[in-house]
């Protein structure tokens, strides 16, 4: 692998191992980002897309992500910090017992005997693909390249700083170099932890429609309350609460419903993530630490072609 990065010796959470970071800064926000890397990676689970993982964003003195879980091992798929990304298996069902399927952004894995698949379950990397990193003063290019197997293809995501204003953009790119169409679905989990405040009052997030909640529901009433188009918090959640809402619709359109904001009134602090894709459905789920608004939007990419989208965060103080 070819990284031009700075290694640290990292001690934060009880353990030394130099892990590949990146640091970079447009004057106004200045981030930290964990490098993918198969031996020495921060984070080697196989849920989320390696690129990306950020420990640290910060703006006008307030900071944006940060350690929200209890106990670190990188292989454990919650070992994971800011905007990072899932993409769903591809393949799992046509293969059998033993054989490989895929996931965007982390590889080839092994299918086990087991009834279904499981986003919290650590599988065996059969393939982890080519990561290469390309870094600026503002941006980082992660760039990974799965060459063998029935879905081969090329991933790169650009995280980037705008110059001159408090702006993150993510562009994605995803070429399907093999012969077979490639259809999956990806989110933003968004581990959000602002200021390092735990998830309570002064915590309000708001969408641009009204919000009906379906599916399984957790928490809503006893630590949230839906009003209109937001969500906001009346009660500290403690260390083993969650609110959990499994599909979140309304009077939205999908043309204009992928555009959030997330806001500590107590601290000052917000953000606002909108993207250029419609949105195809919408998760939300939060912890004591962290709340994450989860965005979907569909993939599907025919042999040869290319599908690009772009996530873009503005923010601000209160």
């Amino acid at each position: 692998m070819r990284y031009l990065i700075l290694l640290l010796t990292f001690f934060q959470f009880g353990y030394a191992q130099d892990v590949p970071m990146a640091k970079i800064s447009n004057g106004q926000i200045r981030a930290e980002i964990y490098l993918p890397d198969i031996e020495k990676g921060y984070y080697q689970g196989t849920r989320f897309d390696w690129s990306g993982v950020m420990p640290v964003l910060e703006y006008e003195g307030h900071s944006y992500f940060g350690k929200w879980f209890k106990n670190y091992n990188p292989k454990v798929h919650e070992s994971v910090m800011g905007p990072v990304e899932e993409f769903a298996p591809i393949g799992y069902k046509e293969v059998e017992v033993g054989e490989t399927f895929m996931k965007i952004g982390v590889g080839r894995l092994i299918k086990p005997q087991e009834p279904k698949y499981s986003k919290f379950k650590t599988y065996e990397i059969h393939d982890a693909g080519e990561w290469g990193v390309i870094k600026s003063s503002n941006g980082i290019t992660f760039k990974h390249t799965l060459v063998k197997g029935d879905y081969p293809y090329e991933y790169e995501k650009i995280i980037s700083l705008s110059k001159g204003k408090p702006e993150m953009v993510l562009e994605h790119t995803f070429t399907n170099t093999g012969n077979k169409t490639i259809e999956t679905e990806t989110y933003n989990h968004n581990f959000f932890f602002i200021d390092t405040m735990n998830i309570g009052p002064g915590y309000t997030v708001k969408f641009p429609f009204n919000l009906s909640e379906k599916g399984e529901i957790k928490g809503i009433g006893e630590f949230a309350e839906i009003n209109g188009n937001k969500i906001i918090y009346i009660k500290d959640l403690g260390e083993k609460d969650n609110v959990y809402i499994g599909s979140l619709t309304g009077n939205q359109t999908n043309k204009n419903a992928y555009d959030y904001r997330i806001e500590n009134k107590t601290s000052g602090a917000g953000v606002r993530i909108t993207c250029d894709r419609p949105l195809s459905r919408l998760v939300f789920w939060s912890a004591q630490k962290t709340v994450c608004p989860e965005p979907y939007i569909n993939i599907k990419v025919a042999p040869g072609k290319t599908f690009t989208w772009k996530i873009t965060y503005n923010f601000y103080t209160l």
